[in-house]
């Protein structure tokens, strides 16, 4: 059993929350969210808010806090084989409702579909999730350029609740 390994990032004025799986062994080992070289994660999301690469953790807190973005994910614990979403068995939900309820977010944004899964059978916050295309390597439907266009119109879409 993996237990996820480090803490949601957020704050009292995240409006979008943005929820992945489980972390990968590269994230894992590095204590962070999306540190395998090859997710495109956060150079999706730094080429969305017209930032440069961020390099460091420290780096990938202040853009996230900058544009309101609260990060976690969905499988709190798991029995997982390496970074294989498809492996995933005996999940544990993390507490999402939490973080709702301790912020402004409007709007949730669930990474692929694994974490679209989990959320849809198991989070209990009150909210729907949109579904976004994988950062993954391991999606390699979508090019870079095509993440950006499809994540970029989900997340600068103003929210009418």
């Amino acid at each position: 059993m993996k237990v996820h390994p480090f803490e949601p990032v957020y704050d009292e004025n995240s409006e979008i929350l943005i929820l992945g799986s489980f972390p990968s062994v590269k994230s894992r080992e590095n204590g962070f969210y999306y540190m395998h070289p090859q997710n495109r994660f956060w150079k999706v999301i730094s080429a969305i808010y017209g930032s440069g690469y961020p390099e460091t953790v420290e780096d990938k807190k202040k853009l996230l806090s900058d544009n309101r973005i609260a990060l976690w994910d969905v499988v709190k614990s798991c029995d997982i084989s390496g970074s294989s979403d498809s492996s995933i068995k005996n999940v544990k939900i993390n507490d999402i409702e939490g973080i709702v309820k301790g912020s402004k977010i409007k709007k949730i944004i669930v990474n692929g579909r694994t974490a679209q899964k989990y959320f849809e059978k198991y989070a209990k916050c009150g909210m729907n999730a949109e579904y976004l295309p994988s950062t993954s390597p391991a999606n390699n439907v979508f090019s870079l350029e095509k993440l950006i266009k499809i994540w970029k119109t989900e997340l600068l879409k103003k929210n009418t609740l």
